[in-house]
């Protein structure tokens, strides 16, 4: 990469920060500064990477995408991080919000299905002690590494499955994207003795994620 390009991106990123992030509620200061930090396009498909800033889904190929970066940054505010925090994450991509996460967080449990994502995820993050990339169903997350204090579904699905919340330990924090008739929106919520419910905070546009399509109920 040349000095000309990577002046280039950092424009990019901080103006990312400047536009899309600061003036959007990501307030967590942490979250803020770990995404101007992180460089984005590494985390990327060559072919998406000179789109790496745009405030907008960016194809990964095989009908994924990733999340716009308010999307992220506001998840990861209402996620209340704490430094001692194991993370689950669903939905790693490439391996960029791991990598956000990771700055911040004890560890990240970063799951993926996509063979070629979770590839991609793992050049990237080589060198990260903090990450474990696993391959596998986005709904079956990585129960051999739990519990954790945070599940962060970095993506909307229809419905939370019941073996993701186990992986939670009780007390613990959710947040993702949750899909309802094709409109989706971020929410939060937290484990509990008695149950789990997610609670919308933004009306704010997230990536689909595979594996989470509700049941269709029999009609006639």
């Amino acid at each position: 990469m040349t000095v000309e390009t990577t002046d280039s991106t950092e424009t990019m990123r901080h103006a990312m920060v400047a536009s899309q992030l600061r003036t959007n509620a990501v307030s967590d200061a942490r979250v803020v500064a770990a995404m101007a930090r992180v460089p984005r396009e590494d985390y990327l498909p060559v072919e998406a990477r000179q789109m790496a800033y745009r405030d907008t889904a960016l194809p990964l190929g095989r009908e994924r995408f990733q999340n716009v970066p308010i999307a992220t940054g506001r998840l990861l505010t209402e996620a209340m991080l704490e430094a001692g925090d194991r993370v689950l994450l669903i939905g790693a991509a490439g391996g960029y919000t791991a990598a956000v996460l990771a700055e911040i967080v004890a560890s990240v449990t970063a799951v993926e299905s996509d063979p070629a994502l979770a590839a991609l995820a793992r050049a990237a993050l080589a060198g990260q002690g903090k990450v474990t990339v696993v391959e596998g169903p986005l709904e079956a997350g990585a129960a051999e590494g739990g519990p954790y204090d945070l599940l962060v579904i970095d993506g909307a699905t229809e419905h939370v499955p019941d073996a993701l919340i186990a992986q939670v330990r009780p007390g613990g924090r959710v947040v993702g994207g949750i899909a309802d008739r094709g409109v989706s929106r971020l929410a939060a919520g937290r484990r509990s003795a008695g149950g789990f419910a997610l609670l919308p905070f933004a009306d704010i546009d997230c990536v689909p994620l595979p594996g989470f399509a509700r049941a269709k109920s029999f009609t006639f």
